[in-house]
């Protein structure tokens, strides 16, 4: 007994001293898509207390494109010792592993879970111009007209992908898709009326929104969201069933440490829900969230469950 007890006290400044060292140099956090979307909006707020958490800078990097992928692929490719996150759309993450047959990695298997950090909403927006004024007379316009009006979407495979086949799929209507490369650009092409709709991100929608640039007609979320309490649900709005819940979480590549995933688990949680964080909760209308490193893991099998007949109902699929 004594010599067991020895020989854990032996091994304990070893771990001690593997989470004390960490972090001694910047971190970085990758992002899949371009700035302005809600995903870079949450990495560089949060890198606001994180940072002085952790006493080490952790900046926020763009890697926009295929839906994501080329920031996931990258991730995986990084050496697992805490110095690139990822920082997802993990209902994208999801969505991806149906929609892409050939990924450049595993979703679940190539990838150490971190923390989960936010849900947020998704609000549907026309251009001004738009003769719809609710969500009934967007569907009949679009029921009206086949083939004459499009929507925009942060890329292939994103959620704001999904949620215009959705929309299509119940609506029963034929609508063009045209994808961009992150919310900003898809948010520019609304405005410029290059496209009739958009289920965006919360940050682009309520500002345009409420300057009158764009029409808010329903939120994806099942309730209504204090950021915009005049905005119906889509349920409300006459869509029975329609519920998309965009969840964000911090990745890391396959085999990070156990002691550093604890450490980066705790400070995102403290990170969260810090002052720094609050007023940015309010103005986008999400949720903070904490979990464990395995209650992360298990939601993201769900969502990838979950979404996975709704991705093969729209008959969307990418190379």
């Amino acid at each position: 007994m004594r010599r067991a007890v020895f020989a854990l006290l032996a091994l304990l400044p070893f771990a001690l001293y593997a989470q004390g060292d960490y972090p001694n140099k910047p971190i970085r956090m990758v992002v899949g898509f371009a700035a302005g979307g809600i995903s870079d909006v949450l990495g560089r707020a949060i890198t606001i207390p994180l940072s002085k958490q952790l006493g080490q800078q952790v900046i926020v990097e763009n890697k926009p494109g295929a839906g994501t992928t080329i920031a996931g692929d990258f991730t995986v490719r990084s050496a697992p010792d805490g110095y690139n996150l990822w920082l997802q759309d993990i209902t994208t993450h999801a969505i991806n592993n149906t929609l892409y047959p050939r990924l450049p990695y595993d979703s679940m298997k190539d990838f150490s879970f971190i923390a989960m950090v936010a849900s947020t909403p998704l609000m549907l927006v026309v251009h001004p111009s738009t003769p719809a004024s609710n969500v009934r007379e967007l569907i009949e316009l679009l029921k009206s007209n086949p083939g004459k009006y499009s929507y925009g979407s942060s890329g292939n495979g994103t959620i704001v992908h999904l949620s215009g086949e959705m929309l299509k799929s119940v609506a029963g209507v034929e609508v063009l898709h045209v994808p961009y490369k992150g919310s900003n650009p898809a948010t520019q092409a609304i405005l410029g009326g290059e496209v009739t709709f958009v289920f965006s991100t919360m940050p682009p929608a309520i500002s345009n929104s409420k300057a009158g640039k764009l029409r808010a007609l329903a939120v994806t979320t099942p309730k209504r969201v204090p950021a915009a309490p005049e905005v119906p649900t889509m349920i409300e709005a006459g869509v029975p069933n329609f519920e998309i819940v965009l969840y964000s979480g911090v990745l890391g590549p396959k085999g990070l440490d156990r002691a550093i995933v604890r450490k980066l688990n705790a400070e995102f949680a403290r990170a969260v829900q810090s002052a720094e964080m609050k007023q940015v909760w309010q103005n986008i209308g999400a949720d903070p969230i904490v979990m464990s490193p395995q209650e992360f893991e298990a939601a993201t099998a769900r969502e990838i469950a979950k979404l996975a007949p709704v991705v093969k109902a729209s008959g969307a699929k990418l190379e």
